[in-house]
């Protein structure tokens, strides 16, 4: 693996960890698309340490597990704003 992409694994996981952001907002900031960040996250992190691994792991699943009432809200929100 490229040293570059080693060290954007890294930080995007560190920024996953630190501020239990989703997929998408991690894409946002790092300028990629949401499915390199699942990438990076299930698989290449993986590879690079199993630690960090588990913790975002971990955090993967709660926003999965939530992200239909963030969807809510948001269809919610644009109706409201109509």
């Amino acid at each position: 693996m490229r040293e570059e992409i080693c060290k954007r694994v890294l930080l995007e996981a560190e920024y996953i960890t630190g501020t239990r952001s989703t997929l998408r907002q991690t894409a946002a900031l790092f300028g990629v698309s949401k499915s390199t960040v699942h990438v990076d996250m299930s698989k290449r992190l993986k590879k690079l340490s199993e630690k960090k691994y588990k913790k975002i792991e971990k955090i993967l699943n709660i926003n999965f597990s939530e992200k239909h009432l963030r969807g809510g809200q948001a269809t919610k929100n644009k109706y409201l704003l109509k």
